[in-house]
């Protein structure tokens, strides 16, 4: 039979996640590095505990640790953080030490976690595990298996990672608010054998979104769907660095979605297989070739390819609207309509006033209009032949033969073997005219419409 005092030695234990760090503790608290560059970190590799390959976090870094008596010791600061979204675009969020996202947490499964969490933000917050199996008391949700961390406090959550696969963490209290501002991180796992699995390169990136007004600098935390800034890691084009792999390279993208919305993830030039979920990974036979794969909501997805076709390759969401930056969405559809009358009478008001959508919105990945503060352009970035027109949720995939091993640096655009770039014809194009039908009256064009029967069920 289990006595009172029994038991409540046991409950403290299991809550150890879930209660303030004695003025002991604090006193041996390891260090909170903090990062303020928003450039792609190289690769951090492991100077103790047990060996393994580091992933390479996408405009991002990993957070180091220390080995204290048999535990792997890490310490998250949730704090406020300015986060460069692009040249020319920075935003007041909430991150962890120094960033939102914030660092990547790398570890081996079997190692024991140790996690330190201060509180530098103006309220409450948590962290919560996404996707790891632990104690319930360790899970992060305020109010359900801990109390809320107080501001100026430190909690900390103890656990063994029992399982290799590609995770997230992120806060349990005020949440609509708290992952709107930007808190949130990466986790990744490795198996105890780093033969088991390897890629040459493996790259991870957390999905997000944001609704910050042209000429503001902070997000609009009740949003819902209509967000303006689609972004990887809390960056969009141009400020997504490229993802530079050597030919040949086995190549691993863990991603991981925490915006209300899914997204599919589009790579050119390769196929790949679908290797992981934050489920855990998934078995070779049941494995399946793509060159999309959507990743739902709170989920992740690991892909793998081989890199063997030569390029600049674009990487990208395939939502259209995914690929634009500072969008309004109540702008009216003005093409084919002769806006010059009205713009030269907006003119006379507006000096730099501009028309444009009467052919398309094409030229504003050129135009060189004046914009609000802190504001990007819709469509933008440039490329070797001119104008990307691109924004939001977008990148380049450069295989190139020759990188090092390690090198993560951009080498530039690709120079495309002589006749393998598309060109302009010259020829006669008379022969080719197709002939012109004649126009369909609106008198002609009769629609019939026939009312669904019983029959017909769905």
């Amino acid at each position: 039979m289990t006595t009172r005092r029994q038991f409540m030695r046991g409950s403290a234990a299991g809550l150890l996640g879930a209660a303030l760090v004695s003025r002991a503790g604090a006193a041996s608290l390891p260090e909170a590095p903090t990062m303020a560059k928003p450039d792609t970190a190289p690769p951090l590799v492991p100077r103790d505990g047990r060996p393994y390959n580091p992933v390479v976090t996408l405009n991002g870094w990993t957070l180091p640790w220390r080995m204290k008596g048999g535990w792997k010791e890490f310490h998250l600061v949730a704090e406020p953080v300015r986060r460069q979204i692009a040249p020319g675009m920075t935003a007041n969020l909430w991150g962890y030490n120094g960033q939102s996202p914030g660092p990547t947490i790398e570890c081996v499964a079997g190692d024991r976690l140790r996690i330190f969490v201060t509180n530098k933000l103006p309220e409450h917050t948590t962290i919560h595990w996404h996707g790891v199996l632990l104690p319930n008391g360790m899970d992060g949700v305020g109010g359900l298996t801990q109390p809320q961390i107080p501001s100026g406090k430190t909690f900390v959550y103890e656990f063994e990672m029992r399982r290799p696969g590609t995770f997230m963490y992120h806060p349990h209290a005020d949440e609509m608010v708290q992952m709107a501002m930007g808190l949130m991180g990466f986790i990744v796992v490795h198996p105890r054998d780093p033969a088991e699995r390897r890629a040459d390169r493996d790259f991870v990136f957390l999905l997000n979104a944001f609704d910050i007004e042209p000429g503001s600098f902070t997000p609009k935390v009740a949003t819902m769907l209509e967000f303006n800034l689609w972004c990887w890691n809390s960056r969009v084009f141009p400020g997504i660095d490229p993802l530079p792999v050597r030919k040949g390279d086995r190549v691993r993208i863990r991603i991981g979605n925490l915006t209300m919305t899914s997204h599919p993830i589009h790579i050119h030039g390769h196929n790949f297989a679908v290797t992981g979920t934050d489920g855990g990974w998934v078995p070779k036979s049941a494995q399946w070739p793509e060159t999309t794969v959507d990743v739902p909501v709170g989920a992740l997805r690991a892909i793998e390819l081989v890199a063997d076709n030569p390029g600049d390759w674009a990487f990208h969401c395939h939502k259209s609207h995914h690929l634009m930056n500072a969008m309004g969405h109540s702008v009216p559809t003005l093409i084919g309509v002769d806006q010059e009358g009205v713009a030269e009478k907006i003119r006379k008001l507006v000096p730099d006033y501009m028309a444009m959508g009467g052919r398309g919105m094409a030229d504003m990945g050129e135009m060189e209009m004046p914009l609000p503060d802190n504001t990007l352009p819709m469509m933008t970035g440039a490329g070797p032949f001119g104008a990307l027109e691109m924004g939001g949720m977008f990148t380049v995939m450069k295989v190139r033969e020759g990188l090092g091993r390690n090198d993560y640096r951009d080498p530039g655009w690709y120079k495309h073997p002589q006749g393998t770039v598309a060109y302009e014809f010259s020829g006669d194009v008379q022969g080719g005219a197709r002939q012109e039908s004649a126009p369909v009256s609106s008198k002609e064009a009769v629609l019939r419409a026939r009312k669904p029967g019983s029959r017909m069920n769905h």
